[in-house]
């Protein structure tokens, strides 16, 4: 930072605000006062009379030596290291900042490992939204800025190095449109109490644009549940869902009875509360079948039919937009996983109400 005559300033960087007073025909006082020139802003030749009727004979600036890139400028080159499918920036920096949008309804994926990396690196920032959860188009999902006015250009690619080749975040569409719903127990299937586990789920998928086609309740008995699983595979549907079953009672044969039709169990039990119980797998259909990707089976534990919130909403919205799901991404719930119970939950915002 140096100082310098106002005439001399023209391509170099302002260091603070500058303040202008503009005064009415009136004599009660000025009709305005606040920044003319912000920080950072870069002096043009049409700047001088300016700066200098506001009684700026001299400023305190940055200068833009070689190797040094202004923030505005930063600010586009780490918004490319962000931005991926599904997202639009906020259009020009302001002040060196600059946001990314979502584009599109969808599920955010954050690549959590490589904004560590980037993050890790002096003199960048990168602020998202959590990954995993659903966004509407317009949603504000991310913003970056370097934190000086001038950063080398070395620091620059450090980060650029640090973000890879793809993109920090995205926005994957929901591709899911059907599903089927198997509500075990026996007493459901013997009509001694009203199944009102249904329209709990048939509730939670048709946020996501899903439409639930098929409904069975074919109680307990393991052979029944196959039975209604394969029937749900034959309709073609893009989600099986069976309800309850899935505690370790020896009458809860919900977990078996998938595993037997024949489904890629993923995990059974998840590091959260509510819904430790949960079973996540596909089934891995044939080639010529109508479903080219793996269709998800989900066993819900029982919870998920009077809690707000439980493991069954950290993970939909992915499985809604056809994220494959690893043991591993049900491994990191645990940090986060506890829900709290607040009066007021204003999930999906914030996991469990936080």
């Amino acid at each position: 930072m140096r100082l310098v005559r106002t005439e001399d300033a023209v391509g170099h960087v302002l260091c603070h605000d500058m303040t202008q007073i503009v005064t009415g025909e009136e004599s009660d006082g000025p009709r305005f006062k606040g920044p003319r020139f912000r920080k950072g802003h870069v002096v043009a030749p049409e700047d001088v009379p300016v700066l200098l009727s506001m009684g700026k004979r001299s400023l305190y600036v940055w200068e833009l030596e070689p190797g040094m890139v202004h923030e505005d400028d930063a600010a586009e080159r780490m918004v490319a290291l962000v931005a991926g499918p599904g997202t639009r920036t906020s259009g020009v920096p302001s002040e060196g900042k600059i946001n990314v949008l979502a584009d599109r309804d969808g599920v955010l994926l954050v690549d959590s490992a490589r904004l560590s990396a980037v993050n890790a690196v002096d003199e960048v920032m990168v602020a998202t939204r959590r990954g995993g959860f659903p966004v509407r188009e317009g949603d504000l999902l991310a913003g970056t800025r370097v934190i000086p006015l001038v950063i080398s250009e070395g620091q620059l690619a450090r980060a650029e190095a640090a973000a890879g080749d793809e993109p920090l975040v995205r926005v994957e569409p929901f591709r899911l449109r059907t599903a089927a719903v198997i509500a075990t127990g026996s007493e459901v299937a013997a009509g001694l109490i009203e199944d009102r586990f249904t329209p709990v789920m048939v509730e939670k998928l048709a946020a996501y644009g899903i439409e639930t086609v098929l409904r069975s309740t074919p109680g307990d008995d393991r052979e029944n549940v196959v039975a209604a699983i394969d029937e749900a595979r034959s309709e073609g549907v893009d989600l099986i869902m069976c309800t309850g079953g899935m505690s370790v009672d020896p009458d809860d044969n919900t977990p078996g009875a998938i595993r037997a039709a024949g489904a890629r169990v993923v995990t059974y039990g998840a590091p959260v509360l509510p819904g430790a119980m949960l079973l996540v797998g596909y089934f891995d259909e044939p080639a010529g079948r109508k479903h080219a990707r793996p269709v998800p089976v989900l066993g819900v534990p029982g919870c998920a039919m009077y809690n707000k919130a439980t493991v069954l909403d950290l993970v939909l919205p992915r499985i809604a937009a056809s994220v494959p799901l690893t043991k591993s991404d049900f491994v990191e719930l645990g940090e986060g996983g506890l829900c709290l119970g607040c009066p007021e939950c204003t999930y999906p915002h914030c996991p469990f109400g936080r």
